[in-house]
């Protein structure tokens, strides 16, 4: 009962099929929920302190990738019940981490928190691999030992060039990332220069370039999340007036969107959160007055 959710996150059982609904919030412990059972499978405390952001693995959907007020980011199986890593320590978040997300591949996570920076961590390695496929076997019953949490202290990119302010939001684009903070602009932007790869850029190196900027107004306060649809290329954000901006991406020319105003005028509280239905014909948002709308696109 004294449980506040900030986030979900959607994900199926990879035996039954069933839909699972994993949920966290102000308590710091994920809860994962069978759906049709009107039961939780899976509780999960490690954070010290309330989760801010869940996701889902685009692939490998018993993964399980939570940001935290403690400054951490964990990396869980829902089907053997156990943390694979912690991403943070020594050169990871200062402050609270609001927003996570995987690429397209899942090999590589971005992270963004109220230290105005923005982190890259690979997966895409050895030792990750091996300890993914030891999760996904791993039984807490039968071992006598606890599974061999990998901490990863130090991100593969790290900078505070991009935002001046608490990054609330942020989500792959290809190989570009779109973030945003309390500035009225979505960035679009990469790590190093413009035609480096991302192995290409030098440890140490905080250099990033700036693709794009999708620009609105009246939204200068924290934590409103934009929603992103990567297979149509849809980016949509709400502001503090209950107005929801869309962008209609080329990915050849990301500054050349098109922009698209969405207003009700019964909608007049703050847009918190959009999301995209996955042929982008429904975008649905919820707004501080309780409020859930639904747009359908003709």
């Amino acid at each position: 009962p004294d449980e506040v959710f900030y986030t979900c996150a959607w994900s199926y059982d990879l035996k039954t099929s069933a839909p699972l609904l994993a949920a966290a919030g102000y308590r710091g412990v994920i809860r994962v929920i069978d759906v049709e059972q009107n039961e939780a499978v899976g509780n999960y405390i490690g954070h010290g302190q309330a989760i801010n952001e869940l996701k889902f693995h685009p692939h490998k959907l018993q993964l399980l990738l939570s940001g935290s007020k403690d400054h951490a980011i964990r990396l869980w199986n829902i089907q053997s019940h156990v943390c694979i890593a912690i991403l943070g320590g020594v050169e990871g978040h200062r402050d609270e981490v609001l927003s996570i997300d995987f690429n397209m591949r899942g090999d590589r996570i971005v992270s963004s928190g109220m230290d105005h920076s923005l982190k890259l961590w690979c997966l895409n390695t050895p030792e990750f691999h091996h300890k993914i496929e030891l999760s996904n076997t791993f039984s807490q019953e039968k071992s006598t030992l606890p599974f061999p949490t990998v901490t990863k202290h130090f991100p593969d990119f790290s900078t505070r060039d991009i935002h001046r302010n608490y990054v609330d939001c942020v989500q792959w684009f290809g190989n570009f990332v779109l973030s945003k903070s309390c500035e009225n602009a979505i960035v679009c932007w990469k790590p190093g220069r413009l035609h480096q790869s991302f192995e290409q850029v030098k440890p140490g190196d905080s250099s990033c370039t700036i693709i794009a900027e999708f620009e609105y107004d009246e939204c200068e306060i924290w934590f409103v999340r934009f929603g992103f649809n990567p297979w149509q290329k849809v980016i949509a954000l709400g502001n503090q007036q209950g107005k929801v901006y869309v962008w209609e991406l080329d990915p050849s020319d990301p500054e050349g969107a098109h922009m698209t105003t969405l207003h009700n005028p019964r909608s007049l509280a703050t847009v918190r959160q959009i999301a995209f239905s996955r042929d982008a014909s429904v975008l649905v948002y919820v707004c501080d007055d309780a409020t859930v709308w639904r747009w359908n696109r003709r």
